[in-house]
């Protein structure tokens, strides 16, 4: 797979009369990207405003297309105002709290966008079938 042209290697000298200012890469023009500017200028609007949060919640079987998904959307958000969070098995820390604790710490603050890659639902249910809490909790 080829590099980006506007990739610069360390070391390397970049001269902008080599770069094509009209390149809309990986896009085939500008309408292909609408969707994603849009979603751009949506979380612009969620952050200034700074009273609400938006949580994504991606809850799938393997290669369900979570992955990509994420993919997707990174390429339309700020990651300053953007948290993916993905579960993987509780570790002794989180253990030592209510199971959902790591999910409260992982919610998206005001003014920012949060993803779940799966899902609390699936952390709830990990932490049953593999015992990892006593039953009573």
């Amino acid at each position: 797979m080829n590099a980006p042209p506007w990739l610069v290697k360390p070391g390397e000298r970049v001269d902008l009369e080599d770069l094509d200012p009209a390149d809309t890469r990986p896009f085939a023009d500008k309408v292909a990207a609408a969707d994603l500017l849009r979603l751009r200028e949506l979380q612009e609007r969620l952050h200034v405003d700074g009273r609400h949060a938006l949580l994504l919640v991606l809850q799938g079987m393997d290669t369900s297309g979570k992955d990509g998904t994420v993919k997707h959307l990174s390429g339309g958000l700020s990651l300053l105002g953007a948290r993916l969070a993905a579960f993987a098995a509780p570790t002794m820390e989180e253990l030592r709290h209510d199971f959902l604790w790591r999910v409260h710490r992982q919610a998206p603050p005001h003014g920012c966008v949060g993803i779940f890659n799966r899902s609390h639902y699936e952390d709830v249910l990990v932490v049953r079938v593999h015992r990892l809490a006593p039953e009573a909790v």
